[in-house]
């Protein structure tokens, strides 16, 4: 396209700035006009930055005495996660009720509804817990850098990002998908790994190095997987604007079954299957069901002398 053949010619600026203000407007109402359920809705959106702010005091909340204020210790960790979670549920809450508000004008039904979802949520958040001590542990284990468990919370970028997902994927489940949206993203600018909140990962996951990662919105894994830099879990592209074509439940990503390995690189498209304990090396562009105890890997490369031609 060249877009000289479309752009207006230049504006004597700045005494023809209102001409370029009207110009904006008529286009925001343009494209009110024709998305009119997406219509923006400027601060009555969930908070990226109040988000942000949420998730570093969950993530508190969760392991107090490794991403908690330094004064904590065991005997007023339990006051602290008690106090934390009374202030920064409520405010989750108020987020969460923006995004349903969105449909709708009614916000008491919004709070309602709200509130029942934070219920939901919290009270999911001690298994949280404990699948997260599994995805730590499996960075250890797996990982001959790391000196220890601590470490691996503190240092490793694909912590945080699955500290991020776990907390998502539930509030995706619970029906608040723009906050687990926003959520995801948060953790996809600090860590470079891209998981879609709808994404259903088992326990005992580890992304080592993590940069580059991307995991597809129906992606399936199962238990003590492993992933390395750059791997994609991708769907197949669609064609010009049949991308919601097919309804939202379709799998259009692979499911990874238990104590599979995929190295850097990788790429693994569409609703295929990777079976159990199988190993697909880096680099791989695949898309096809593997079965169980396979290893895919590309020809070895060619090794000859220098100076051969």
């Amino acid at each position: 396209m060249n877009d000289t053949a479309v752009l207006p010619a230049a504006i004597d600026f700045p005494n023809e700035l209102e001409t370029v203000v009207d110009g904006l407007r008529q286009a925001r109402l343009d494209w009110r006009a024709t998305h009119a359920r997406y219509a923006e809705q400027g601060v009555h959106f969930p908070s990226r930055a109040a988000l942000e702010r949420i998730l570093r005091e969950l993530g508190a909340a969760l392991f107090p005495l490794r991403l908690g204020p330094p004064e904590l210790n065991a005997g007023n960790e339990n006051a602290y996660v008690g106090a934390t979670l009374e202030l920064i549920l409520s405010q989750l809450a108020a987020q969460i009720a923006l995004e349903l508000n969105l449909n709708g004008p009614d916000s008491d039904a919004a709070a309602m509804a709200a509130q029942r979802i934070i219920g939901a949520f919290a009270a999911s958040l001690p298994a949280i817990r404990r699948l997260l001590d599994s995805d730590v542990e499996a960075g250890y284990r797996n990982d001959p850098a790391a000196r220890s468990v601590d470490e691996v919370l503190l240092c490793y970028p694909s912590l945080a990002a699955v500290i991020h997902h776990r907390l998502a994927h539930r509030l995706h489940r619970l029906g608040a998908p723009i906050v687990a949206r926003t959520i995801a993203e948060i953790a996809h600018t600090r860590t470079g790994i891209d998981i879609h909140p709808g994404a259903s990962i088992g326990p005992s996951f580890f992304i080592d190095h993590g940069t580059g990662v991307v995991i597809g919105e129906t992606a399936v894994i199962g238990t003590r997987v492993r992933l390395y830099q750059g791997v994609t879990l991708g769907g197949e592209p669609f064609l010009e604007g049949q991308a919601h074509a097919s309804g939202p439940e379709t799998r259009r990503h692979p499911k990874i079954e238990d104590d599979v390995v995929i190295f850097a690189g990788a790429a693994v498209i569409g609703p295929v299957t990777i079976g159990a304990r199988s190993r697909v090396a880096g680099n791989v562009w695949l898309r096809q069901d593997v079965p169980s105890d396979s290893f895919v890997e590309l020809a070895p490369p060619l090794i000859r002398p220098r100076g051969d031609s």
